[in-house]
């Protein structure tokens, strides 16, 4: 995954319900390097793994592929 990408950050303490947002790393200590607008200004902000929801913003190629059956 290439870093930043486009999410949408869910996480309760922060009051986050489904904000646009970038990633722009997963630090080892637990924690989300998340930038998102707040008011008319930019941040960046550090919030818990085990806390936070994140949902890519852009959503998963459809790939159809045919189902085998055995019988």
């Amino acid at each position: 995954m290439e870093l930043p990408v486009a999410v949408l950050i869910h996480n309760e303490l922060a009051g986050l319900k489904g904000v646009e947002g970038a990633l722009h790393q997963i630090s080892e200590s637990g924690y989300y390097v998340l930038q998102y607008s707040f008011g008319d200004k930019t941040h960046r902000v550090l919030l818990p793994i085990q806390e936070t929801a994140l949902i890519f913003k852009e959503p998963e190629e459809e790939v159809e592929e045919p189902i085998e059956v055995e019988r």
